[in-house]
This record gives C-alpha cells, structure tokens and sequence, in this order.
C-alpha cells in the first residue's frame, strides 16, 4: 500500500503540463544525443547543468534523466542503419543490428530494440521503486564512519569495473580527490591549492569541470580525428517484428533485463557493461552461437534491453545512498548541489515529491521514447546526415554560455578551456576521465566525514572497525583490492573491456 502511495505522490508530480513537457524536451534531446556520434549523454548534461539553475529541482532532474536513458535509445538507431554507435552502451548493437540491416531487416531490428528498453525502462522503474525506500532507511542509520567507509567501497569499485588500466583508473581518481580539496578548508579556514588565484577560494566549480572535460575535451578529440563514416543508410521497411522475432527475442530481453537491473546498481557499472556483459551472455547460451555477428536478433534484444535497465538502476544508490556508481550519476549529484539539496537517504523523507515523480517520470519518459524512436525514425535518419563539424560550433558555443552563467566571470569560461586541454590529453593517454569526476564529488564528502568519524571517536581510527557495517563494507573493500592484484581476474577483466 506505501508504494501505491508513493507512486500516486510521484504520478502527481510528474503528470504536471511543466514536467511532462521537461520529459519529452530531455528524451527528444537524450535521442538526438544518442543518434548524432561524438557527443554523448555526459558532455550534454554537463553542458546543461548551469540550465538547471533555472528550473525547479525536479524539472531539471526529470529533464537530465531522459537525456541519460534516451541516449540509449538513439544510439542503437545509428549503430544499426550506419554501423556507427552514438553512444558506448550501443556498440555491441552494432555487431548483429547492423548486420540485419544490410539484409534488409532494419526496421525489424530497430521494433526491437525500442521494445526491449522499453520492457527493461518499465520493469527497472519498478526495481527501482520498489528496492530504494528499505535501502534510503539503511542508509538513514549510517553515521560518518559508515559514510566514509561506503565511499571508499564506491571508489574502489569504480577502479574495478572501470575500462582500460587499473594503474590508469587509480590515478584519475587519486587526481579527482586532490581537485576536490582545493579551496578553502571549511573547518580551518586555511586555503589549500588556491595558488593567489581568487577565484579558487571557494574551490572549483564542478559544472566548468564537468562542461570542460568532458565537452570541451570531446570536441578537440572529435576534431582531431578523422570524421567517421559508417557508409550508406540502411533503407528501412517493415517496423513490426515477425511472431518468429518475438519468440527469438523474448528471452534474450527478460536476460538482460535482469542483468542491467543488477550490473546498473554496482559503483562503476551502468549502461556500457551491463549491454556487454548481456551480449556475452546471449552468445553463450545460444544454441548457435555462430548466428551472432551475423544478424542474431538475440544479439540486439539482450544488450537493447540491458543497457536501458542498467541506466535506469544506475539511479538507486545515488537517490538512496548519495553515491554516484558513475560520471552520469556524479552529474546528476553536482545537479542536486546546484540547488543545495544534500543527497543521500534523506531526500525520499525531506523531498518525497523529488524522489517519486523523479522515479514515475522515468517511466513516462520510457513510454515518450517508444513514441520518438518509432514513428520518428525518418527524422532520426535524415540528421543522420549531418556532419560533425556543422556540430561542434553550436556545442562550444552552448558550453561557453552554461560556463559564463555558473561563475558569473569569464574566468569560468577559461578554466573550461583549460579543463577541455586536460580532457583531451586523458583521451589521448586513454585514461578514462569518468574515476576523476568521481573522485571529485566524492572527495569533500569523504573528507568531511573521515573528520566528523575522528571527532566522534576523539581521535582513535579503530572505530571504523569496531561498527559492524563500517567493518562489512571495509572488508568487501579489501576483498575488491584483493581480486585486483589475482592475475586471473586481471586476466578476465582485460578480455572483458577489450
């Protein structure tokens, strides 16, 4: 019965004519992120962030969440007319989406993938729902040394399940941490890092950050390399599925439902590994396995499905716990800062009209995006066409403008440009700069509370292992740092991000 509540509470606030309409602009902007490769869902919020300053709290979310899971939508349409995958999590839809393609199954192919995330989209709301109010009253019984424990148990798993090096990922989040300290110190009053700059003494704005990495940083890579070309537009017939399609995709999509709902959850997770892992699955399982790459449906409805459910799972322990599982998420926690609300548990209890119609629109959101990726997709097509350089200026000029209403200065604008150098450098060094942006977030929170635990213990660290919780999370912890250093899993984990 609370849950009816609860989603009654949530229905009201998202079946408002202003939320509804901050829903479709965030799916329509969401899938034409994901459509057009070389942008992508975190440089977009990131740019829109200083947006959000404008709008109601729960407006703007609601609008930063359907770009999220509406990218997921558009990226499969461009990874299965050109082979081009506008977002990560649509790579692997590439492999089979395409391929059904060429031989003339486009439609098909594009049928299921809508209708896969939108299955996964409605049954992740319902996880979500029902699974974030008895994990919020976990989290109300935390105090500062179970806090700071958690948050060392996130950042260490963000470096497990992270792309590329490990070496690599610990660094970017040791770089994150040291970028969060800078400023002044709130109990001291000492400033740390600041360098004479002024501007510095209230530390770095984590929008200019945001908007310089991963915009800025993203248009000069963009620039640099050689404009892809994914060839000629797959012609599209039929858009309904065949019965034999739907028996063929019915259980991939259950799968990798159930996969992304688990692997969204997990700190470093969301929608890229739960589609590759569900991709991985479906092979494995398949009766034929020689059938994938070569136009298996099971190969789109599996990853369509998980990497939706991922995304929207993604949400439950940055709503519940405060903690962001990744870039998107931390975006998401810099959003709630913009308008000094604190995240973590207390919001579902403070700010339940938040909270809920944040959930419900998630699932309206979904219904939206069938509506948009289907009916649409000539649209979708046609701005398929268009370069990228005819992009990059209206992005600049866009993440300029959130930069200069963020810091009020010019300055701000700078910094982004410096911040979008440093960005371009990560890519080309490879380092994933999502463990930097989390490490950022999480840095003055864990901070914060490491002092707050010393206090409460005058001093002594071994209250971190006398609390029960704090000592469960602290072992997982160096149960992950001990899985990091076994050259099997090493082994597993390389062959698995390749």
């Amino acid at each position: 019965m609370d849950l009816l509540n609860n989603l009654a509470t949530g229905f009201g606030v998202a079946m408002t004519v202003a939320n509804l309409g901050f829903a479709l602009l965030g799916c329509l902007i969401g899938t034409l992120i994901g459509v057009l490769p070389g942008i992508g869902p975190i440089a977009t919020i990131a740019m829109l962030l200083p947006l959000t300053f404008h709008l109601e709290p729960v407006s703007g979310l609601i609008m930063l969440s359907g770009i999220f899971y509406g990218a997921q939508y558009g990226g499969s349409t461009a990874a299965i007319l050109v082979n081009l995958p506008g977002e990560t999590s649509s790579v692997v839809t590439c492999m089979d989406g395409h391929q059904m393609a060429r031989q003339g199954r486009a439609g098909t192919a594009l049928a299921i993938a809508a209708l896969a995330s939108f299955f996964a989209g409605t049954v992740a709301t319902l996880v979500l729902a029902i699974a974030a109010p008895p994990l919020a009253r976990i989290g109300q019984s935390f105090g500062a040394p179970e806090y700071f424990a958690l948050m060392v148990l996130g950042l260490v798993a963000a470096v497990v399940l992270a792309h590329g090096s490990v070496v690599k990922a610990i660094a970017m989040i040791v770089l994150g941490l040291l970028l969060g300290m800078i400023g002044t110190d709130g109990q001291s009053g000492a400033q740390r890092y600041t360098f004479g700059v002024p501007m510095l003494s209230d530390g770095l704005d984590f929008a200019v950050l945001a908007i310089g990495v991963f915009g800025v940083g993203e248009i000069i890579a963009n620039l640099v390399r050689p404009e892809r070309t994914g060839g000629e537009i797959a012609k599209i017939n039929r858009l309904w599925p065949s019965r034999e399609d739907f028996r063929r995709s019915i259980a991939p999509t259950l799968r990798g439902t159930a996969l992304g709902s688990v692997l969204g959850v997990l700190p470093g997770g969301g929608a890229t590994l739960s589609s590759f892992a569900a991709y991985v699955v479906e092979k494995r399982v398949a009766d034929d396995p020689s059938r994938f790459g070569k136009g298996a449906i099971e190969g789109v409805a599996g990853p369509e499905a998980a990497n939706n459910a991922g995304a929207q799972t993604s949400f439950i322990p940055m709503l519940t716990l405060g903690l962001p599982g990744n870039a998107v998420m931390a975006l998401m926690i810099g959003a709630m800062m913009i308008h000094g609300i604190q995240p973590g548990p207390q919001i579902m209890t403070e700010r339940p009209g938040l909270f809920w119609g944040l959930i419900v629109s998630m699932w309206i959101g979904n219904l939206m995006l069938v509506v948009i990726n289907l009916p649409m997709i000539g649209l979708w097509v046609q701005l398929l066409k268009v370069p990228y350089r005819f992009l990059y200026l209206a992005v600049l000029l866009f993440s300029a403008i959130g930069c200069y209403t963020v810091s009020n200065s010019v300055a701000g604008v700078l910094f982004a440009a410096l911040f979008g150098v440093l960005g371009y450098v990560f890519i080309r060094l490879e380092c994933e700069p999502a463990p930097m942006i989390l490490g950022f977030v999480l840095g003055p929170l864990m901070e914060d509370n490491l002092k707050r635990s010393m206090r409460i213990s005058a001093g002594d660290p071994m209250i971190f292992v006398e609390r029960p919780i704090c000592l469960g999370l602290l072992i997982v912890t160096g149960l992950l740092l001990l899985m990091l250093v076994l050259p099997a899993f090493r082994t597993t984990r390389k062959v698995a991000f390749q």
